[in-house]
């Protein structure tokens, strides 16, 4: 079975398939690098949590940054945020992003209950 949750036109919020949550991609406001990368992984935590999953869950996560030169400074806020001994596999590239002023994106996928 497949459940989508926040379900719109153009996409789900979150769609829950045998066990595995997929998240859609997460931004966040802020001038800097870090201060965005704080809130989207806010916005990662709070869909995983309403997913019935977790950060200790994740099992992949992509991150695309608008400039590679900010790829120190977003991973000092990751680097805090994940659970030790939790880290997901992961990829970073560098991409154009939705909006000019969007500097990370970050998309997740975790096991759920």
């Amino acid at each position: 079975m497949i459940e989508r949750i926040d379900v719109a036109t153009r996409m789900s919020k979150i769609v829950k398939h045998n066990g595995v949550v997929y998240l859609c991609g997460q931004v966040g406001e802020g001038e800097t690098v870090a201060d965005q990368t704080r809130e989207c992984l806010a916005r990662v935590e709070a869909l995983l949590d309403r997913a019935g999953s977790s950060r200790e869950k994740m099992l992949q996560a992509i991150v695309w940054l608008a400039d590679m030169n900010d790829f120190a400074e977003m991973n000092s806020v990751w680097d805090a945020w994940v659970p030790a001994g939790c880290a997901p596999a992961r990829a970073c590239g560098e991409a154009k992003l939705a909006r000019a002023d969007l500097k990370v994106e970050i998309i997740v996928t975790a096991a759920c209950d």
